[in-house]
């Protein structure tokens, strides 16, 4: 845990500085083990340094943390299934030939009177270091991985776990006020039914007076909240099942609260596919959050699939590697892969750039990002490919991206191959959007349809695209090259971007 030193400031876990700072190159597998209260997960990330995806992923619900408010130690059960978990875990790491394994617990070891022994018998048995921290640096790292999936977040972070619930304050790219709080739902098991509600109320109440009521989003983090966020989105018949930055508002979590309280957990499990041991903790949770947002009254709440885990890894970027689009970084990487061009999406996003000169940059990015990921998917079949794109892109790890952001780009991409979108499988989805964005989605697609095949690299070689928003035209001055690449595919599809733009054609 962390120590104090003799000048009263504190000394982290990790060392003076954190975490080392590592280059990008060295963050493209990076592995972390979280032993919480609840559950035991080992992650190992690769990929984009700013945006990584999820090499490896495994969940053991180990259960430490049950019973230890009454018994001050860990669940013994926990710790057979624990130690187990940790052992495979080291043997997966030492496969997948990852040196530096950084390993945190959290509450249950750091209170737990045989927290050291088991910290022991993890260093003889598996040669795993485990790093216990205390609530305040679990607050931290917790919030450190809502910047990673949310670099402009602003607000209060809200990390439950099975033995404490921490909260901190996120804002301009850094982190604030720090607490912890007995409010995880092992804890909450031992006090008495009668008293519960009180008991709640007076540890939130005393919440709210330290981080005060004037925050704009309240950014959930844990197992239990992402199970109440997937049975709201049940309750709403929510079309995407996607849980990281899903949003509700105060009066959906309430409503939320009502509803399953209404409900058969067991019904609810098969319904969801949410597992035995979560389920179990919800009623207790979604009490703690009631309680939450009616004392601090927030805007907006926001589901963050990004906690401890990635703010271990964020620790470890430079802060020139953190001021990255997550987005942008994630789509460029997915090119490299997979694209047949790599770079053509630049080339592509270049050329089109005259017909989106006026648009805000939080639209731009996404503008970017469908170029970059325009050539992705061509190795689906011809008949799938545009529900590929938009299936890809709706369900893919991607970090700094809303639900609506998501389908936007999703529909672009899908009209990138595909003219019309009636009938199809995704029409659901589409809800997300209004009229509007629906439009822009098709215009963008319609755009990289025809920039795509009106060269083989770099459509600026074949013409130029300059539109007059005064008039409404839209002209395209081809080059020798170009002349030569305007058949009549080219030119049905030059028209059909028009018409979706709703401006005359011109081609010198």
């Amino acid at each position: 845990m962390n120590v104090t030193t003799t000048s009263g400031q504190k000394v982290s876990p990790f060392g003076k500085g954190g975490l080392p700072v590592r280059p990008a190159r060295e963050l493209k597998r990076v592995g972390v083990v979280d032993v919480g209260s609840n559950s035991i997960r080992m992650v190992v990330f690769d990929g984009a340094a700013r945006s990584p995806a999820y090499f490896y992923n495994e969940k053991v619900m180990a259960g430490l943390g049950q019973g230890l408010a009454t018994t001050g130690r860990l669940n013994p059960e926990g710790v057979v299934r624990g130690m187990a978990a940790l052992r495979r875990f080291a043997a997966l790491a030492k496969g997948m030939g990852i040196e530096a394994l950084t390993c945190v617990a959290t509450a249950a070891v750091r209170e737990a009177e045989d927290g050291p022994a088991f910290h022991q018998a993890v260093a003889k048995e598996t040669g795993l270091k485990l790093i216990v921290i205390d609530g305040e640096e679990e607050a931290r790292l917790s919030a450190q991985g809502v910047l990673l999936g949310w670099p402009d977040a602003r607000g209060l972070v809200c990390d439950i776990g099975g033995n404490s619930m921490e909260l901190a304050e996120v804002g301009d790219g850094a982190i604030g006020r720090r607490a912890t709080s007995p409010l995880g739902p092992f804890r909450l098991q031992q006090v008495e039914a009668k008293d519960l509600k009180k008991h709640i109320s007076r540890i939130v109440g005393g919440l709210a007076e330290s981080f005060g009521t004037d925050h704009e989003r309240l950014y959930l983090v844990g197992g239990s909240w992402r199970a109440i966020a997937r049975l709201d989105m049940e309750r709403r018949a929510y079309p995407m099942t996607v849980l990281h930055e899903y949003r509700m508002t105060p009066e959906d979590v309430l409503a939320t609260v009502k509803w399953i309280g209404e409900q058969s957990l067991a019904d609810l499990k098969s319904r969801t596919g949410i597992g035995s041991g979560r389920i179990e903790l919800v009623p207790l949770a979604m009490q703690v959050l009631r309680e939450l947002v009616s004392t601090l009254a927030p805007p907006e709440i926001a589901i963050s699939s990004y906690g401890i885990r990635e703010g271990l890894l964020y620790e470890q970027m430079s802060d020139s590697i953190r001021k990255r689009d997550p987005l942008i970084e994630a789509a460029r990487f997915t090119e490299r892969q997979m694209a047949r061009i790599p770079g053509s999406g630049k080339k592509l996003y270049q050329f089109l750039s005259p017909l989106f000169a006026d648009a805000p940059p939080s639209h731009e990015r996404l503008i970017r990002a469908a170029c970059l990921l325009h050539d992705t998917s061509w190795r689906a079949h011809p008949d799938y490919r545009a529900e590929a794109c938009f299936d890809n892109v709706t369900r893919a790890n991607l970090a700094a991206l809303s639900h609506p952001e998501r389908v936007f780009l999703g529909l672009a991409l899908l009209h990138r191959y595909k003219n019309s979108r009636a009938g199809s499988a995704m029409a659901p989805l589409f809800t997300l959007l209004d009229e509007a964005q629906i439009r822009d989605a098709e215009t963008l697609g319609k755009a990289m349809r025809f920039g795509a095949m009106f060269s083989v690299g770099d459509p600026s070689e074949a013409g130029e695209l300059i539109f007059d928003r005064d008039s409404k035209r839209l002209t395209l001055k081809l080059t020798r090259t170009g002349r030569a690449l305007m058949g009549e595919v080219a030119a049905a599809r030059f028209q059909s971007l028009c018409s979706a733009m709703g401006v005359e054609c011109v081609v010198q």
